[in-house]
């Protein structure tokens, strides 16, 4: 009989993958809302918009080969677009595609348009700027109340996208911890201020 209930209990255990998936999806959105200053409507919703504008995108064949490289991002409603392109015809169909979301306040478009988009290794050193810039904020300890998890951060070819709800001091200690970070040839505040 103990044979039956191991069988059936490992035979029911691929069923509950899903179930797993959602309840710790759901902790960890749970737990991300108590430190973002967005409401929780919000941060689903920017979510949403981000995914729906990356599907937009990815639908032309021609955004997503030769190098082709469009970053969508979205926060508090303000959408960042960047990455890089081979044309302005291409620039243009990638703002298109994604313009227009019901919730986006604010479109930012950083495409840039160049005849060499960054390849397979400059993106993994974007990546690898991206982390410097998390670690670094880290270190911000002279601000009362400061929380690095509430700055969004996204690099593209050497630039620095800086995203979130903050004061005008955090702001500025982000933007000078992101400055100093080894890779960094430009920083772009994208900000929403609280003060």
């Amino acid at each position: 009989m103990k044979m039956y209930k191991y069988l059936l209990a490992c035979a029911c255990l691929p069923l509950l993958h899903g179930c797993v998936a959602v309840v710790a999806g759901g902790a960890i959105a749970g737990a991300h809302a108590v430190h973002d200053r967005r409401a929780v409507g919000t941060v689903l919703s920017d979510r949403n918009i981000q995914l729906s504008a990356i599907d937009a995108i990815n639908k032309h064949r021609e955004l997503t080969r030769d190098d082709n490289n469009v970053k969508v991002v979205v926060y508090n409603g303000v959408m960042l677009l960047c990455g890089q392109v081979r044309s302005e015809a291409l620039k243009r169909l990638a703002h298109d595609s994604a313009e227009g979301f019901d919730g986006v306040i604010r479109l930012v478009d950083e495409i840039q348009v160049t005849d060499e988009p960054q390849g397979f290794w400059r993106r993994r050193g974007d990546e690898t700027t991206t982390a410097r810039v998390k670690t670094g904020l880290l270190d911000i300890t002279s601000l009362p109340g400061f929380d690095p998890t509430r700055i969004n951060v996204t690099t593209s070819h050497g630039v620095v996208y800086l995203m979130g709800l903050v004061k005008h001091d955090e702001a500025d200690a982000a933007t000078d911890v992101a400055r100093n970070a080894a890779g960094v040839d430009k920083v772009v505040k994208v900000f929403d201020y609280t003060d």
